[in-house]
């Protein structure tokens, strides 16, 4: 859990040479945090060459709205995403779409119906199972995600992992343990 206060606090710093107009500071925020601006972009815009585009852009906004930046607001990939996500949707929003049917739902679907405090609290939140998820051991993070994210069963992981049924419950009952001392009490 060290490390990401680490990096939170890193790229707290990174904006903040950015609002001052270090160059630095922007090439380093711009290492640590495009390769993961750049996946949500594509899964927004599913095109390539447009998530590269709009990563662009990100970054041009970044540059000149890091000054905006409030640490007691949001976390600053919380910030940082909801840039990325609102210039995503925004290009949707541009583009002809060839068959309305299609393209309307995915808008709406990204647009969502919460105000932009709520979804604010929503990035915190996911922002807090990650930091929670990186206090499990290897195996653990490992289970927890093909079981919950994956969607197989107690009896499916034992048979991928070729290991006890028994083993794989007691393992995920300790993580679901963890998980839900740290995100209670933010150990």
């Amino acid at each position: 859990m060290q490390d990401a206060t680490q990096r939170q606090q890193y790229l707290i710093e990174q904006l903040n040479g950015c609002a001052q107009g270090d160059r630095h500071a922007f090439e380093r925020l711009y290492r640590i945090s495009s390769a993961h601006l750049y996946a949500q972009l594509l899964r927004i815009v599913r095109d390539e060459s447009a998530a590269q585009d709009c990563l662009q852009s990100v970054y041009i906004r970044i540059w000149h709205a890091a000054d905006q930046y409030d640490a007691t607001r949001a976390k600053p990939m919380t910030w940082l995403s909801t840039l990325a996500r609102n210039i995503g949707i925004d290009w949707l929003r541009r583009q002809k779409p060839q068959d309305t049917t299609t393209d309307e739902p995915l808008l709406a679907t990204l647009l969502g119906t919460d105000d932009p405090e709520d979804d604010s609290i929503n990035h915190q939140q996911n922002d807090k199972l990650n930091d929670c998820l990186d206090t499990l051991s290897r195996r653990q993070r490992q289970l927890m995600e093909m079981a919950y994210f994956q969607g197989m069963t107690h009896s499916e992981l034992a048979h991928s992992l070729s290991q006890p049924l028994g083993s794989v419950k007691s393992w995920i009952r300790r993580g679901l343990e963890r998980l839900k001392t740290c995100l209670t009490n933010g150990i």
